[in-house]
């Protein structure tokens, strides 16, 4: 059993590790529980997407909390047709705020839409966007990943001084967000005020070559994933031994990981 999955790993609701900053793996019982169904091979159609909506309705609200403005604000409650004290004042998600979330087809297409229905509860929804990209990966002659392709994009413009949010399930290897940010600062152009890409299961993998790449990243996840490295490792904090952590088979699918979810999702097994 990884020490990841254990209560003991635990800090404050995140997952203690020694990757560094921008790295939140918001492991707990609960959501554990709804992700060891969503992976089942015996969990289908409806409850995939009831999950997976579960879930990002969740990773939304903490990222928010966590990587959102806030400011003061004072607005009026029902209360005030009887009491002058009837207002609330606080600080709340800077409505002001502008976001671009980032739909990489065809896992994220779910995860996407839950994210921007939510976003645009709390900010202003003028200034949240939808984009989406069209990507696949692209592999070898021996099914190593070696790169991914956008071969279609419908995007609202550049990103500059917007939040940046990709909400993708599985972060394997990274190649495909590596390529849509690529994407947005050579051709959509600008520089976003924040990247936060938010998966439901990452690789040590996924970490190392996101981080190695593109440092100012932030990444949130439910679960780190690395079942294929050796028992020692698993027993240590994640993080100790970078170079030993293997979360990818050989054709880079996560271990113990939740399959293709772009197929369960869609019902699409291609």
């Amino acid at each position: 059993m990884d020490l990841a999955y254990r209560a003991a790993g635990l800090n404050h609701g995140e997952l203690t590790h020694r990757y560094g900053d921008g790295v939140h793996i918001l492991s707990d019982p609960y959501h554990l529980s709804l992700l060891a169904r969503l992976s089942s091979d015996d969990t289908v159609q409806p409850q995939i997407n009831h999950l997976v909506t579960t879930l990002y309705r969740d990773l939304i609200a903490r990222v928010v909390c966590n990587e959102l403005p806030i400011c003061e604000s004072s607005s009026d409650t029902r209360m005030i047709a009887h009491t002058p004290k009837g207002v609330f004042k606080g600080e709340i998600t800077d409505p002001n705020t502008k976001v671009v979330c980032v739909d990489i087809a065809r896992a994220g297409m779910l995860p996407a839409q839950v994210c921007f229905d939510a976003l645009n509860h709390v900010l202003e929804p003028s200034g949240v966007r939808q984009d989406h990209l069209i990507m696949n990966r692209v592999t070898d002659d021996d099914g190593q990943v070696v790169g991914a392709r956008i071969f279609g994009e419908k995007t609202g413009g550049d990103v500059d001084g917007r939040v940046m949010l990709f909400p993708d399930p599985m972060g394997a290897t990274g190649t495909s967000l590596i390529k849509a940010i690529e994407y947005y600062r050579q051709v959509a152009g600008g520089e976003p005020k924040k990247i936060v890409t938010m998966n439901l299961i990452v690789t040590p993998e996924f970490i190392r070559n996101v981080k190695a790449t593109h440092p100012e990243v932030v990444i949130y996840a439910f679960r780190l994933d690395r079942g294929l490295s050796d028992e020692d490792v698993l027993a240590s904090v994640p993080g100790t031994h970078p170079d030993r952590e293997v979360g990818l088979n050989d054709i880079q699918y996560i271990v113990p990981g939740a399959g293709g979810l772009g197929e369960v999702i869609n019902n699409v097994f291609v």
